[in-house]
């Protein structure tokens, strides 16, 4: 019995495994997508074959351990991505192994392969001055300042992620009692988070100065939706600028991921429960909200003053009954 081809099983991946079955978002089919054109260029420039006629013996567990190596060392990729590349490569070679058998043994050896470990390092948030140095930093009296001025604290304010900010639409934003803004959030997972009187009424603002309550609520000045890279770019360079008022703001790397940081330190801070934090964040876990408790200094502080240090010095203790000093001698 002949097995598929690579191309076509590569392809039957994409259009009925991600798109039909799993209904994968946009995001998840982009990062494989990107995966597998570098793992199809990688395989080919080592065999020597066209893309086309690769096969899945081609891509084995040494090809695929070589070609994890090569994006962390030539593209330089960190642990996270360099795990996430894996990750895309595992899922294909699942779906081979469920719909061809006679190929169970050469997926067994790629799905065996394990992430690799990474450094946890402590998460970056701004504090109280640097977020007002950050907020203060647009023009307001221009159009891109206003808008960057209602991003930057509806940002700060949300916790949303950036892929979230970038896809609101002026009619996710609900005002009057209640006023809170809708997303559908990573997981698929649709969520309200509320907002502050203030920071209503400036979003309020921000769309009536846009005289277009339809379209992206934080459009590019041509009008189409801003996209990750221009949000990345937009953050660092105004806290370029911001460092210029707050010294603590040089040297510090700043992303739209740090804006979310930032609003989850507030309300622990403010001491909301990791419960509710984990729910504000859209986290599937509430040990995702505990990265959060290993940053934050305040924290520890406070149970460090509530240790006294020992007033007398510790010594050994000694029985004086004659039982217990036998015993003890033992």
């Amino acid at each position: 019995m002949r097995t598929a081809t690579f191309p076509a099983l590569l392809q039957r991946f994409f259009t009925d495994r991600l798109c039909v079955q799993m209904e994968a978002s946009r995001h998840t089919i982009a990062s494989y997508r990107d995966t597998f054109r570098l793992l199809i260029r990688y395989a080919g420039a080592r065999s020597g074959k066209a893309p086309t006629r690769l096969e899945v013996g081609d891509i084995d567990a040494d090809m695929v351990a070589n070609f994890l190596i090569h994006v962390e060392g030539s593209r330089g990729n960190a642990v996270r991505s360099r795990n996430a590349r894996l990750a895309a490569i595992r899922s294909f070679f699942r779906y081979v192994a469920m719909t061809e058998p006679v190929l169970l043994h050469h997926c067994q050896r790629i799905l065996a392969m394990p992430n690799k470990r990474q450094e946890k390092r402590a998460v970056t948030f701004l504090d109280a001055d640097e977020i007002a140095a950050l907020l203060g930093s647009p023009d307001r009296a221009t159009w891109v300042g206003r808008r960057d001025h209602a991003l930057l604290l509806l940002a700060l304010q949300t916790g949303l992620r950036a892929s979230e900010l970038v896809n609101l639409n002026c009619n996710d934003v609900v005002f009057g009692t209640g006023a809170h803004v809708k997303c559908l959030g990573k997981g698929r997972k649709d969520r309200r988070t509320p907002l502050r009187r203030d920071t209503a009424r400036l979003i309020a603002g921000w769309i009536r100065d846009r005289k277009d309550s339809e379209g992206p609520l934080f459009p590019s000045i041509r009008g189409d939706r801003l996209s990750r890279d221009a949000l990345e770019h937009l953050v660092r360079k105004y806290c370029a600028k911001a460092a210029q008022t707050c010294p603590s703001l040089e040297g510090k790397r700043v992303t739209p991921h740090t804006l979310r940081h930032s609003t989850a330190m507030e309300l622990l801070h403010s001491g909301v429960d990791q419960a509710v934090i984990a729910l504000w964040l859209g986290h599937e876990s509430v040990e995702t909200t505990q990265i959060y408790i290993h940053a934050d200094m305040r924290l520890k502080e406070n149970a460090l003053r509530q240790v006294t240090a020992p007033g007398v010095k510790s010594s050994r203790y000694r029985p004086d009954d004659q039982l217990l000093a036998f015993l003890e001698s033992l």
